[in-house]
């Protein structure tokens, strides 16, 4: 499966990095970055049929784990936001709440305003793209099990994943200061270092209490790629759901399109019918102009009942005659074939006996000689292959050809 994956920013004015990633093939398709959102319309004709995969900044996202009475039913979960209001800055009805994985009564959640969301999803419709899953970037990176951090470094900006439910994303000075802070704590609370897997390079030297362990040096947005598959989360939820469904706005701006193609079918079929007619006619003349050859040709052969049996036979005929009549006609026989293939013979010598003709032809290259003998086949030939020598800018080949 292939897969076109995009790390959009914050703003429209935010570089743009891209992956086209093979999991099957567990190779990088094509990978690049854009300088802002205006030019991800360049990646329409990349995107095809694959599917699309869209990461967002997780700066712009709440997760958050919510404690729900047990057995906790519809009404439960619709009560989220009032659970959150108090963490959340602003009017809760400009918010848009994404539920995540389950763990025992936590549930996870994922806050994020609607508008920051309608200007991720306009900006992906508006270069063309069909997204079929929006994650926090943070998500894709690989979990690095219990007590441990994953870090990555993406442009000028750091991505690092705590658990399976929490992260950062920002710039990397301003991260750094972050890491080194939350080290401090940790070590203070625990009596032993942070253990983080570094999976881009990163220079986390200078930070104290961290225990790194550099992993396999990738290219990050294949990193992100290969996480995506593991990530089951999509904030295209409720409102914002993919609708499987063709809608009616849809189907009329398709309309015109079927009409038209509906006519297009109706005018094949009328024109295919003319030819037929015209094909009718010119199958007639040369019919006509066969059967005016043949008398010319066999001036005494009589009337005849089905013409390729007779000429058939009147080669028979001409070929028991002699070796040179023989080898006149397979010269004539060949002739479209020599002169298809851009072949030139040399020298040619026959042999009656077995009605073999042996040249020494010269071609331009090996796949013109290739050409001469499956056209010579198609004739009803057999064509045995000998020494090919290349010469200069020539192919001199050796050729057996019965009949």
């Amino acid at each position: 499966m292939e897969q076109l994956v995009v790390r959009l920013g914050a703003n429209p004015d935010e570089p743009i990095h891209w992956i086209v990633w093979s999991s099957q093939q567990n190779e990088i398709i094509a990978s690049g970055e854009l300088p802002e959102a205006a030019q991800l319309a360049t990646l329409a004709d990349r995107a095809g049929r694959r599917s699309v995969c869209a990461l967002v900044p997780t700066s712009d996202i709440l997760l958050k784990w919510v404690e729900l009475p047990a057995k906790a039913g519809r009404k439960a979960l619709a009560a989220i936001p009032f659970i959150l209001e108090e963490e959340i800055s602003g009017d809760i009805s400009q918010q848009f709440f994404a539920l995540g994985p389950k763990n025992g009564n936590n549930q996870a959640v994922a806050i994020v305003n609607k508008e920051k969301l309608q200007s991720w999803l306009s900006i992906i419709e508006d270069a063309g793209l069909a997204c079929d899953q929006l994650i926090p970037d943070v998500l894709a990176l690989p979990l690095a099990g219990e007590d441990a951090w994953s870090v990555l470094e993406l442009g000028q900006q750091l991505l690092v994943r705590k658990d399976d439910w929490a992260g950062l994303q920002g710039e990397r000075d301003w991260l750094i200061q972050a890491i080194n802070h939350l080290a401090r704590q940790y070590a203070k609370q625990n009596e032993q270092s942070l253990m983080v897997n570094d999976y881009s390079g990163t220079d986390l030297a200078g930070i104290e209490n961290l225990d790194v362990s550099v992993m396999p040096l990738e290219l990050p947005m294949k990193v992100l790629a290969q996480g995506v598959k593991s990530a089951k989360f999509n904030l295209l939820q409720g409102e914002y759901k993919i609708k499987n469904k063709v809608g009616g706005g849809q189907w009329k701006k398709w309309r015109l399109a079927a009409v038209l193609a509906v006519i297009a079918l109706f005018t094949t079929l009328i024109d295919k019918n003319l030819k037929q007619n015209r094909l009718d006619e010119q199958l007639a003349i040369l019919k006509a102009q066969v059967s005016s050859e043949y008398k010319r040709a066999f001036p005494n052969a009589g009337a005849y009942r089905d013409l390729r049996t007779t000429m058939a036979r009147q080669m028979k005929t001409l070929e028991q005659g002699g070796g040179e009549a023989s080898m006149l006609i397979m010269l004539s026989q060949l002739r479209p074939a020599f002169e298809e293939s851009n072949v030139k013979p040399q020298t040619m010598r026959f042999d009656s006996s077995r009605a073999e003709l042996r040249i020494q032809a010269v071609a331009s290259n090996f796949d013109a000689l290739d050409k001469f003998k499956r056209q010579a086949e198609a004739q009803g030939f057999t064509v045995e292959q000998g020494s090919i020598n290349q010469k200069d800018n020539q192919v001199i080949g050796t050729l057996s050809i019965r009949s």
